[in-house]
C-alpha cells in the first residue's frame, strides 16, 4: 500500500510507446499547432534511459561539449571504472583528468559522488522534490535535473523550458517573433500538463524536422 501511495504522488510514468501515443493524441486534440507538429513528425519515441549515479554523472560530463566529445570522454570514464561514487572519490586529480575532465567537472563529479543521493528513493518523490534535491549538487542546474526526471525517471509531466532547442521549436511552431524566454515558456507549457514531457518530445522532433539538427541526445 505504501508503494502505491508513493506512485500516486509522482503521477504518470512513461513506460511504453503506447504512453507516448496517448500523450501525443491528448496534446494534438487540445492544441492545433501541436497537432500540426505531430502530423509532420509522428509520435515521438520514448527514449527512456537508466537512472542512477552513472547516468547523472554522464549528464554532467556532457555539459558544454559536443556530443562526439562527450561520448569519447564518457567512454574513457567507463574504461577507467570511474562510474561509481566510490571510484570517483578514490581517484586523484590525474585519474580524473586523464579521461578528459576539466578542473570544474572534476569538482562537480566529486560533489555528486559525495552527495549521498538515494537514487532509488528519487523514483518515489514528486517531480519538484526530485529537482530540488538534484540542484543542490554543484554542477547540476534545473535543466539537467528536469532532463533526468524526464528521461531517467520517465516522468510524464516535466518540461525543460531553459532548453534552447525547445525555445526555438516553439518560436517556429507558433510563429513567434523571438524565442520565448524560460519563464514565458514554463507558463505556456502549463497548457500541456499532464503530458509536458510528451510535448517536449514532440517539440524536439519538430525541431529536427525544421532544422535537420538534433535538439537533444
Amino acid at each position: 500500500m505504501q508503494q502505491k501511495d508513493a506512485r500516486v504522488t509522482v503521477g504518470r510514468i512513461l513506460e511504453t510507446e503506447a504512453c507516448m501515443e496517448e500523450g501525443a493524441a491528448w496534446l494534438a486534440e487540445r492544441d492545433a499547432r501541436l497537432a500540426h507538429a505531430l502530423a509532420l513528425t509522428g509520435t515521438p519515441p520514448l527514449r527512456r534511459r537508466p537512472d542512477g549515479f552513472a547516468h547523472l554523472l554522464a549528464a554532467i560530463v556532457s555539459q558544454q561539449v559536443s556530443t562526439h566529445a562527450a561520448r569519447a570522454i564518457w567512454g574513457r570514464m567507463e574504461a577507467a571504472g570511474l562510474t561509481t561514487p566510490e571510484a570517483v572519490l578514490a581517484a586523484d586529480d590525474e585519474g580524473l583528468r586523464a579521461p578528459g575532465l576539466s578542473m570544474q567537472k572534476m569538482r562537480y563529479a566529486r560533489a555528486l559522488a559525495a552527495s549521498g543521493i538515494d537514487f532509488e528513493a528519487l523514483r518515489d518523490l514528486p517531480d519538484e522534490e526530485v529537482v530540488r534535491i538534484l540542484v543542490e549538487v554543484p554542477g547540476i542546474g534545473r535543466w539537467t535535473a528536469e532532463i533526468y526526471a524526464m528521461f531517467s525517471l520517465g516522468r510524464a509531466d516535466v518540461f525543460a523550458p531553459a532548453d534552447l532547442a525547445l525555445q526555438e521549436s516553439v518560436k517556429r511552431l507558433y510563429a513567434l517573433p523571438e524565442r520565448p524566454r524560460e519563464a514565458a515558456l514554463r507558463r505556456r507549457a502549463l497548457d500541456w500538463s499532464p503530458w509536458r514531457s510528451v510535448a517536449a518530445g514532440l517539440l524536439w522532433a519538430y525541431y529536427r524536422v525544421e532544422t535537420d539538427r538534433e535538439g537533444i541526445t
